[in-house]
């Protein structure tokens, strides 16, 4: 029994600490209980706790209370900001989804799937090995049988046969049965769409020319040119008159065929597309760019050039009048002429569109230089012109004759001198405005005065004892924008009068403003009293017109050609110099000096003469005196506007800009005791 004990002990590997048993066996069942009861007295003894010396000590409810944990399988390393670019919407997208799965150990294993070609190869390998040794082990066993002899081979044979034993299988490498599975998700179809236009209608044409062919189609190309000018010859029936007498060949463009006319549309749009692709860079920074170099310019501000237009016949002119169409943002009139009053030479009106810089839309001759214009409010297809021989003429840019629609003459009157500023008044150096009114049955213009303004202390000796009173010369004018009877001249005597329409022969007011001709004056498009001058004493000033005195006034040291303010701020306004510079202020940032002043023209020989803001996009235009018109953008530091305060709105509005200017006017203005004195 002993020994059986000790076998079944030595088969459990479960049991190795028991000692083994020794050859005597009372004696040993001793030794083992002593030993087993020993061990029972240790682990039934209590047991003491021994606690670190940091520990904390809880109470019974700081014990019980509950903290719960949350564990997440989410990686704190995995970057939240990846990028990847989507060729779908042809951008850069931020991932959703980001792989929070962190390797810490990876092996390549060498196992092979049951099923695959590589394993059923190895199993047939070893099949035939286990077969080959069994056949091998039978051999042997025949021979061994036959040498123990015939009593074995009996005793063989009566016994039972036994089924041959089956060849074990061998364990192949692949302990397990590996199924490798895998799932995708479905991406999400592309579409794409496209649109497709109807092919152009296309005729083919074919015939035969002969002689009496050729000659039917000129008789009939000349009948319709006949029948043309039959239908011309009342409206242009005065004008052909006028150039017969002068001996001058008309540059009319209705003596353009019929069929030049009819492709002009579609050239003129290709002409756009193509000047566009050419001009595609400044385009771009018309619309775009922003001078990023302002945030480091203490307060100063720059002039980026941007078009150039410029026309061959009007090379040897001086640009003397421009204005914008108030309809169409992007278009604008140059009226062309000469101030050299011994050079005088034809004039010419063009229009010109930011979108085709390098042609004009519209071309107009006239006999005598323009030296102003403007475009009708309410109907921008009018366009009304000053000439330098008096005359005033209003072009219709709907008609597509080079002749204007309505003209005056001696006859129905005309200025004496100069037109030097047109409006819905019409300026001159003589009768100092007249009003004109348009006859639509006469299709004439008809005038009207509305104040004759005299000079002081000039009276004339005339025969017969006669005082004859010379009048002043009148170089600039503008209506107010409120107040519809309110205007202000300025004479070339230097002084600005301030009248009604109420009264035709009385000024309400003179102010002494320059030493010498005023070059222009202008109400300001926000402020009810305040009005800017310029002169060609080097002078700009700034004046509230019921105090006679100017607010500010700026020595630019150089004849002043022009003024205006911009349509955006009360606050800013720009001039021109004939040394070939542009100035820019701000009221608002500096009330000294000009926060941007750029040579825009190179030549020393040309000079500046007029200036004008757009009324909706940051950029102005400037001409010269060699027919050249100059397009350039404004930094944001020249049209800079109020930040934004967080929790804040921004006020905008007229009454904003009104009360911007009146606090600058306030710090100049003497108060009433002191203006007393």
């Amino acid at each position: 029994e002993q020994t059986d004990q000790v076998s079944c002990k030595h088969e459990r590997p479960s049991r190795k600490n028991i000692p083994e048993p020794r050859n005597s066996g009372q004696p040993e069942d001793e030794d083992a209980s002593t030993e087993m009861g020993e061990g029972l007295d240790e682990w039934a003894a209590a047991k003491t706790l021994i606690k670190p010396p940091d520990q904390l000590e809880l109470t019974e409810a700081e014990l019980k209370e509950e903290f719960t944990r949350i564990l997440t399988a989410n990686n704190p390393h995995a970057p939240q900001n990846i990028v990847r670019y989507s060729f779908k919407e042809r951008t850069y997208k931020p991932i959703s989804y980001v792989d929070q799965m962190a390797i810490h150990f990876s092996l390549n294993g060498n196992m092979i799937l049951k099923d695959s070609d590589e394993g059923r190869c190895q199993n047939a390998r070893l099949s035939t090995e286990a077969d080959s040794k069994i056949i091998s082990e039978e051999a042997a066993g025949e021979e061994e049988a036959e040498e123990t002899g015939t009593a074995e081979a009996a005793e063989a044979a009566e016994a039972e046969e036994l089924p041959p034993p089956r060849p074990k299988e061998r364990k192949l490498a692949n302990q397990f049965n590996f199924i490798e599975r895998a799932s995708k998700t479905l991406n999400n179809p592309l579409r794409d769409r496209a649109c497709q236009s109807e092919p152009t209608p296309c005729k083919n044409f074919s015939a035969t020319a002969n002689q009496w062919e050729i000659y039917d189609a000129y008789v009939e190309e000349l009948q319709k040119m006949e029948k043309s000018k039959e239908k011309e010859k009342p409206r242009a029936h005065i004008a052909k008159k006028e150039e017969k007498r002068r001996g001058r060949k008309s540059t009319s463009l209705e003596s353009q065929s019929d069929d030049i006319t009819k492709v002009s549309k579609a050239a003129k749009i290709m002409e756009r597309m193509v000047n566009q692709n050419t001009f595609d860079d400044i385009a771009q920074d018309f619309k775009y760019f922003e001078d990023a170099s302002d945030e480091y310019r203490d307060q100063q501000g720059t002039l980026l050039p941007l078009w150039k237009f410029q026309y061959d016949k009007t090379k040897r002119l001086a640009v003397t009048a421009i204005s914008w169409n108030p309809k169409y943002k992007d278009l604008f009139a140059v009226g062309y002429g000469s101030y050299d009053f011994m050079k005088q030479s034809q004039g010419m009106l063009l229009l010109y569109t930011m979108k085709n810089p390098s042609f004009p839309e519209y071309i107009f001759s006239s006999e005598s230089g323009i030296m102003c214009l403007d475009i009708h409010n309410d109907h921008p297809h009018l366009v009304a012109v000053g000439f330098y021989d008096g005359n005033v003429a209003i072009y219709n840019l709907k008609k597509p004759s080079s002749q204007p629609s309505h003209k005056s003459s001696a006859k129905s009157g005309k200025h004496m001198d100069p037109v030097w500023q047109v409006s819905v008044l019409f300026l001159s150096s003589n009768l100092l405005l007249f009003m004109w009114n348009l006859l639509c049955l006469q299709n004439e213009l008809v005038h009207t005065d509305v104040i004759k303004l005299s000079v002081e202390g000039t009276t004339m000796q005339g025969p017969e004892g006669l005082q004859l009173q010379t009048f002043g010369c009148g170089t600039s004018f503008d209506f107010h924008k409120k107040i519809d009877y309110l205007f202000l001249v300025g004479t070339e005597e230097g002084k600005i009068y301030k009248c009604s329409k109420c009264y035709s022969s009385q000024f309400l007011d003179v102010f002494e403003a320059h030493h010498m001709a005023v070059d222009a004056v202008s109400w300001n498009p926000y402020h009810m009293k305040v009005f800017i001058s310029c002169s060609s004493d080097w002078t700009v000033k700034i004046w509230d017109h019921t105090i006679k005195t100017p607010m500010f006034i700026y020595d630019l040291n150089s004849a002043v050609g022009d003024v205006a303010w911009s349509p955006y701020s009360s606050t800013v306004f720009a001039a021109v110099t004939t040394d070939g510079k542009a100035h820019v202020f701000d009221l608002s940032v500096n009330k000294y000096e000009a926060i941007c002043t750029q040579v825009v023209v190179a030549k020393k020989k040309n000079k500046i003469t007029h200036i004008q803001f757009n009324p909706v996009y940051p950029v102005v235009i400037i001409g010269d005196d060699r027919g050249h018109v100059t397009c350039l953008k404004l930094s944001p530091n020249l049209r800079r506007m109020p930040k934004e305060k967080k929790g804040q709105e921004v006020k905008k509005g007229p009454e904003v800009e009104i009360a911007k200017l009146d606090k600058l006017l306030n710090l100049v203005r003497e108060p009433a005791g002191q203006a007393g004195r």
